[in-house]
């Protein structure tokens, strides 16, 4: 922390309104407002905060990355929360929104600071008393606004837009830019065959059909938390586009390091696989991430920095993901129980040195087959287990150091759930519900719908798996229960007019969409 920062620090520790701050205005961050909004009680607000100043529809960033025309439809208005000024955020004793960065958070304060670099307005420590962190994932790189990806640099990493705050025309203006660059390249490869991958590749072969475009996966299926369908008629839809799918291969990290095509170079950039297929492309698109030692085929990286620097043992140190009940709520996950090792000599000799009842009529081999399959015992049966085969200890027998700090969306480890803004959208709801059940219990007052909140907290259990993946203009496939089909009655901006009226924007204009 510089010098600047500790001698310009403010606190809304006066502010006699009690506070639920909700961090991160996506799929799950506005809905958990939405319902915390509904029902909280006089005396209380909810205080909104995120980056941008626009909710950002991410799942469109890759068609408007390629689509010109459409780009100022993924930026949607926040009309149900007004906004309030970073300095100002004291003085509201209503329900508000802010635009600002998150730059620390613990168990009842999180400091905030401008976007910009520079700024003349000051950071602020806000006291809450419960919060809810929906921070999500940072997003792959041809699609990331912000560019947060260090390491290897993807040919979509704008270096034309040097500082963004978040706001929609900046988003509209890089949107644009990745546009002209698609455009421009005669080829393009794209690395990372999940659900953004593919849509990119194939919305860039529908819209450009002249171009040769490469998908590389490192698996050797499509979409594999899916049925196998998905991966074929994925398969299928993507070779009807002519993208060359190359499947099972990994990127060589080295080739990436010392090939790279200049910015405005005339030469492709030529890569090779790790079994030595070398791929030549005027555009390098990555939709995965990458470490020096190892290619993770997981393109969107967990926003839970800020939680593992308040207490590393709520992060898992190898995905990344936060800990967390099934509440939703933030947890320090018990140490692992290292099971106890005998050697067969170690327990003959302590068995010889007790001394039998013969009335028992105990026989030694008898006893040593017992002693024997205590030490390797089985795990009751009646035990818990996740679909993984994990034993899953039941939430109400378990505690957390933060029972006031909620996760949800793609920076939780939330048991299985697949990554989706509909996922987030659920656990908004159950830790919002919980949440109101908390203050109710604590407050022994009525709530709005209160006489639906008993005062067991809900627990999070995720849904069977769904997904849509458009492949091109018009065509896509889904599964939804167990039923994988395909639909062609896509439009260029995606329906996006639905998700505005979600937002509370019904029968919006094309003219009103760039509000």
């Amino acid at each position: 922390m510089s010098v600047a920062t500790k001698a310009s620090y403010l606190s809304s520790t006066t502010c006699p309104t009690r506070t639920v701050v909700v961090l991160g205005g996506s799929y799950g961050g506005s809905r958990a407002a939405q319902v915390l909004a509904e029902g909280l009680p006089q005396g209380w607000r909810v205080v909104l905060i995120d980056r941008n100043s626009h909710r950002n529809h991410f799942y469109n960033f890759s068609r408007y990355a390629v689509l010109p025309g459409h780009e100022h439809k993924a930026f949607i208005p926040y009309k149900n929360f007004p906004s309030c000024s970073l300095s100002d955020i004291s003085s509201c004793s209503s329900h508000v929104r802010v635009q600002a960065t998150i730059i620390s958070i613990n168990s009842h304060r999180i400091t905030l600071s401008p976007n910009l670099p520079g700024s003349q307005q000051l950071h602020l420590d806000l006291d809450f008393d419960y919060a809810i962190y929906a921070l999500g994932s940072h997003l792959p790189q041809p699609i990331d606004l912000w560019n947060h990806q260090k390491g290897v640099k993807s040919s979509l990493e704008l270096p034309t837009i040097s500082m963004y705050g978040g706001t929609k025309s900046e988003g509209i203006s890089s949107l644009r830019e990745r546009q002209k660059s698609i455009e421009a390249a005669k080829s393009v490869l794209v690395v990372g065959g999940g659900a953004l991958g593919i849509q990119f590749a194939s919305d860039i072969a529908a819209v450009y059909p002249q171009k040769h475009v490469t998908l590389l996966h490192s698996r050797r299926r499509l979409l594999p938390k899916f049925d196998d369908a998905m991966h074929e008629e994925t398969l299928q839809g993507l070779q009807e586009l002519n993208v060359q799918v190359i499947l099972g291969e990994r990127l060589d990290f080295e080739s990436l390091q010392n090939k790279s095509a200049m910015p405005g170079s005339s030469e492709p950039l030529v890569v090779r696989t790790l079994f030595g297929r070398e791929i030549s492309a005027d555009l390098l698109a990555s939709f995965s991430r990458f470490t020096r030692d190892r290619l993770l085929c997981t393109g969107q990286t967990p926003n839970t920095g800020l939680l593992r620097d308040m207490d590393p043992r709520t992060v898992s140190p190898d995905t990344g993901l936060a800990h967390v009940l099934r509440t939703m709520q933030l947890c320090v996950p018990p140490p692992p129980i290292e099971p106890l090792e005998f050697q067969t000599d170690d327990i003959l000799q302590w068995l010889m040195n007790l001394t039998f009842d013969t009335e028992e009529g105990i026989e030694l081999p008898e006893l040593l087959a017992s002693s024997l399959s205590i030490a390797h015992a089985d795990i009751p049966s009646g035990s818990p287990v996740s679909s993984t085969g994990t034993l899953i200890e039941p939430c109400p027998s378990q505690k957390t150091l933060y029972p006031n700090i909620f996760v949800v969306g793609d920076a939780a480890d939330a048991f299985d759930a697949i990554k989706a803004g509909h996922t987030s959208y659920y656990q908004a709801e159950v830790a919002a519900r919980n949440i109101l059940r908390l203050i109710s219990r604590d407050e022994k007052v009525g709530i709005t719908d209160g006489g639906n909140l008993d005062s067991e907290l809900e627990e999070y259990a995720p849904g069977p798996p769904a997904i849509k993946v458009t492949l091109g203009m018009t065509k896509s496939v889904y599964e939804v229960d167990g039923v994988v089909d395909t639909k062609n009655d896509g439009v260029e901006d995606l329906g996006v007019a639905v998700m505005w009226a979600a937002c509370g924007m019904r029968d919006v204009s094309e003219e009103e969409m760039f509000a």
